[in-house]
Order: structure tokens, then sequence, then C-alpha cells
């Protein structure tokens, strides 16, 4: 992981940050992304990482209003905040995507639900920046898959935000979770791989 350190608030530093996050050649496959107004760049997730995220991506579908879309590489902006993720999965109405242009970042504040599995390199700013940043964003829903938990492998729904999120069910592996309204899905975590 790297960090390239830029001012944080937002107009034509942010602007400008944006642009060299567009215009770089990053490492092919790698994710990159602006925490707190710093270029975050993580190598590609591994094998497993990726069979949880597919696995879930195809259980949103099934539940998904007509009218939202589930994206795997889109990034969401929260430009006062000095932020731009590109999480795992974010669920966003199509009205939205549609009015963007180009790789134009999508709103975060717009986004339903954001998913994020951890992976070793990125666990701690999985679990605490972006669930702060995500929280103070008003996303209504965020699930955290954590591959690699203090306590082994656990899945968290975070929900109700205000200043924080509210931690609504918490399981480990082999367990099922559930996500309320709008999405009423329960995903069986056993089909998750470890490791």
């Amino acid at each position: 992981m790297s960090a390239l350190p830029v001012d944080p608030a937002p107009g034509p530093h942010w602007d400008e940050l944006v642009r060299f996050w567009e215009e770089s050649d990053w490492p092919e496959g790698s994710k990159v992304e602006i925490i707190d107004g710093i270029i975050v760049v993580t190598p590609p997730p591994a094998a497993p990482h990726n069979r949880i995220v597919e696995k879930v991506h195809r259980r949103l579908y099934t539940v998904v209003p007509e009218d939202w879309g589930v994206y795997e590489t889109q990034g969401v902006a929260h430009p006062a905040r000095g932020r731009l993720y590109v999480p795992d999965l974010v669920v966003i109405p199509e009205r939205v995507m549609a009015e963007l242009e180009g790789g134009e970042s999508a709103p975060l504040t717009e986004a339903e639900l954001v998913v994020e599995v951890t992976s070793l390199s990125n666990a701690s700013y999985d679990r605490l920046n972006k669930a702060a940043a995500y929280a103070e964003a008003k996303v209504p829903l965020y699930l955290l898959i954590d591959r690699f938990g203090p306590a082994g492998p656990t899945v968290t729904l975070y929900g109700d935000p205000s200043d924080v999120y509210q931690e609504i069910q918490k399981v480990r592996f082999g367990e099922e979770i559930h996500l309320p309204e709008p999405f009423d899905l329960t995903i069986d975590t056993s089909v998750f791989p470890i490791g």
C-alpha cells in the first residue's frame, strides 16, 4: 500500500486530486482510493475475496428494485471530506448513475448500501475509516465482511447512521446475516471461502 498526501479540503485542491486520480497510470487491477485526502493504492484482491464479492453480488440482484444497480468498480466521492472510495459493491439508484459522465464518481450520499470485504492490506481502513465515512454520508447500510477479524472471520451489518453507525447484526462465517428492507435478504455466509 502506498500513499500520496494531499490537502483534503474541497475546491481546487480536490479537483486537482481527482484529476490526478483519474489520469494516472495505476498498476493494473489495483484499487486506488482517496481516503481523507490521501491517495491509497492497494494490490488486486485475492481469489477468496473476489469469490465472496461475487456471491453477495449475485444475491443482491435477486432483491434490488428495478431502478437500482449493484456496482463493483464504481467510485463514490465525498469531496467535503476528501474521500473517494471504490467499494467492493455499492447499490445506487440508476437515475444517479445516468447523470454521470465518463469516469465520474457517484456521490457517496446517494448510496443505499455499501459492501466491503477486507483484505489483509486494508482491513483497518474498512473497519474504521470507511465505516466512519459511510455513516457520516448517511449511507443507510454498510455490510463489512471481515475475513481477517481479530476474533476470526465475521460479517457485520451497520445501519441507523447518525454521526456513527449502530451495529445491527454480527455473525461469524458459517452463520446467516439478514439485510432489512428494502432488501429483506438473508445471506448464508457458510458459502464464503476462508483464507
